[in-house]
């Protein structure tokens, strides 16, 4: 895909595309607005997005479901975003953020590192990083640190093994590895209330 940048926020899109679904999946865009109270200047962030992720097709000013996002509509939660996912890692910008994560020192990117690697895309490198941020954290492509404003690379964790010939742990003994006590929560693990505001996320509630 090339590069693009979203304009609308996850819960604005998603809420367009339970609209559509409920038009059986195929209906004009100015239709879309009317049903929203929106001008249709409103509802375009989300309809682009869409179609830049492969969810929707828009053909003469008609938006049509794709596959993909028909499969998205009738998953669970958890594999929305995992489809969503996917479909960002296919765009140039989410590849370049996600490829200069993974050489980062400590995995770690500060607002104004991305900022100069918006510099070298099509994206805008102002008022859109926090939303391209919000996205990113939405599809768990990674996490952020709201008090040094910097993206953290998520990196699988691979279970140790043991030895050769090593007898099982006994029970309730930890593995190695294994740290005792809760998991702490991840500064990203609310979602922001800021989706809320636009009428089309209330399709989605």
């Amino acid at each position: 895909m090339p590069t693009v940048f979203p304009k609308a926020s996850p819960s604005e899109m998603q809420g367009l595309l339970v609209l559509l679904s409920e038009h059986k999946g195929n209906e004009d865009v100015a239709r879309l607005a009317d049903d929203l109270d929106l001008e249709i200047d409103e509802i375009l962030p989300s309809i682009d997005y869409a179609e830049a992720l492969g969810l929707v097709k828009v053909v003469e000013g008609r938006a049509n479901l794709t596959d993909i996002g028909r499969r998205m509509l009738s998953a669970s939660i958890r594999d929305r975003k995992t489809i969503l996912r996917e479909q960002l890692k296919k765009t140039t910008l989410f590849k370049t953020i996600l490829r200069a994560l993974e050489s980062a020192p400590e995995g770690r990117l500060t607002e104004d590192d991305v900022q100069r690697l918006l510099a070298f895309t099509t994206a805008p490198s102002d008022s859109y990083v926090l939303n391209i941020i919000n996205w990113g954290r939405y599809a768990e492509l990674f996490r952020y640190d709201s008090d040094e404003h910097a993206l953290i690379a998520i990196r699988s964790r691979a279970t140790p093994r043991s030895p050769p010939g090593s007898p099982p742990s006994a029970p309730g003994t930890p593995e190695q590895g294994t740290v005792r006590g809760k998991p702490g929560r991840s500064s990203d693990a609310t979602e922001s209330s800021r989706d809320l505001a636009h009428p089309a996320s209330m399709v989605a509630a």
